[in-house]
Order: C-alpha cells, then structure tokens, then sequence
C-alpha cells in the first residue's frame, strides 16, 4: 500500500493513462485491420494518409514504439503499392 498522498495520486493516473493508451492501440490495430481488408486501390490510397497520421500520434504518445510505427507505415505502403 502507498504511503504517501503523491504515490496514491501516482497510482490513479498511472490507470487513466494505461486505460487511454489501451483505446487508442486498439483504435490503431482495428483501423490497420480494416485497411489491410481492403481491395481498391483507390480506397486505400485515400485511407493512407489518415492511418499513418494514427500511427504517428501513438507513437508520439508511446503507445507504440517508434520503429514498429515504421515498420507498419513501411508494411501498409507496400501492400497499397501491390494493389491493382
């Protein structure tokens, strides 16, 4: 148990941030989900610009950590370029 007033403040927002930090992952990984079903090019290159941005804000966050946003902007740009 906590012994000081700041460790317990310490503890209630360390929760509302895992909380927060939990939503938007699971916002990111849902859109990333969406994205790679997908079929038309244009669709998805219309769609890009919007789920990098996402993956850049956690990655600012530290939600994610940077280079796997790098590696998921890199992914998703290849597969929009492999579609026909």
């Amino acid at each position: 148990m906590a012994h000081h007033k700041s460790a317990l403040k310490r503890i209630r927002s360390n929760e509302a941030r895992k909380l927060r930090n939990r939503y938007y992952g699971k916002t990111m990984r849902n859109a990333i989900r969406r994205f790679r079903s997908l079929t038309s090019k244009t669709e998805a290159e219309a769609t890009l610009p919007r789920l990098v941005s996402m993956i850049d804000r956690n990655a600012k966050r530290n939600v994610i950590h940077k280079n796997k946003a790098g590696n998921l902007k890199s992914k998703l740009t290849l597969m929009v370029n492999s579609l026909s």
